[in-house]
């Protein structure tokens, strides 16, 4: 079976991740997992660390202050690529991605090169949100199909899962977004160069223990980023073509 590993970044989720990490690497798969830790003050890196020198198949990278998101899961990915994995999983350190469906996306993705796991593939499934955080999420799929032309029912889901071929194609060092933007922009380069995406459906259920990483910065970035990134694709694609009369 094709080497697998799953990210996953980490701020102040010491209520949670030892017993994910244990979760996950008892699914019986050749299945790998990367903490990204920005040196969480409640410990959860030393948590990490200590299951790392238990398990030969957990892994920390410790970074050396909270530096976002996206940085994060590009750390992620890069040290993936170096180690020859060859399925590249991203996912919350806080329950509300579900591991039973690590197998699922394993099994979706020998179709596809990027298999999303969506909330609204089949109706909304989401648990534990209030109504104007629904809302908020339904709108902002939608802001973000508006300008960029995706069809795909959840461009902003946190949970899924890459061929190396697309990380290694879509220029790492070129992400400008942060945030939760960040999970759009990647999905972007992938759809804007020609890879093969699939979507399966999930259950969201909204953090148990800790507190959720939403704020007015995140929603203000994904706002004007969100329309920055869908034209300047256009804007270039453009240019490129131009170039060539």
């Amino acid at each position: 079976m094709n080497k697998a590993i799953v990210v996953i970044p980490t701020y102040n989720e010491s209520e949670n991740i030892e017993k994910l990490i244990k979760q996950l690497i008892e699914i019986p798969l050749q299945l790998s997992v990367l903490i990204v830790d920005d040196n969480s003050p409640d410990g959860t890196g030393e948590i990490a660390e200590t299951l790392a020198r238990e398990f030969s198949q957990v892994h920390v990278i410790h970074r050396s202050a909270k530096m976002g998101l996206g940085t994060a899961y590009v750390d992620g990915f890069k040290y993936a690529l170096r180690e020859g994995f060859d399925y590249v999983f991203e996912m919350d350190a806080d329950f509300s991605h579900d591991p039973k469906y690590i197998p699922i996306f394993l099994e979706k993705i020998k179709d596809y090169d990027l298999v999303l796991g969506s909330r609204y593939f089949s109706g909304i499934s989401v648990v534990n949100w209030s109504f104007y955080r629904l809302t908020l999420s339904i709108l902002a799929s939608k802001y973000v199909k508006m300008w960029t032309g995706m069809p795909f029912t959840d461009p902003l889901g946190g949970f899924k899962v890459f061929r190396k071929e697309v990380l290694e194609r879509i220029e790492l060092e070129k992400i400008v977004s942060d945030g939760y933007v960040f999970q759009m922009e990647m999905l972007f380069r992938a759809y804007t160069n020609g890879f093969r995406i699939g979507e399966i459906p999930i259950v969201f259920i909204d953090r148990g223990f800790g507190s959720s990483k939403m704020s007015r910065k995140v929603i203000f970035e994904a706002v004007y980023k969100v329309p920055a990134i869908g034209l300047g694709f256009l804007i270039t694609r453009f240019l490129g073509r131009f170039k060539k009369r």
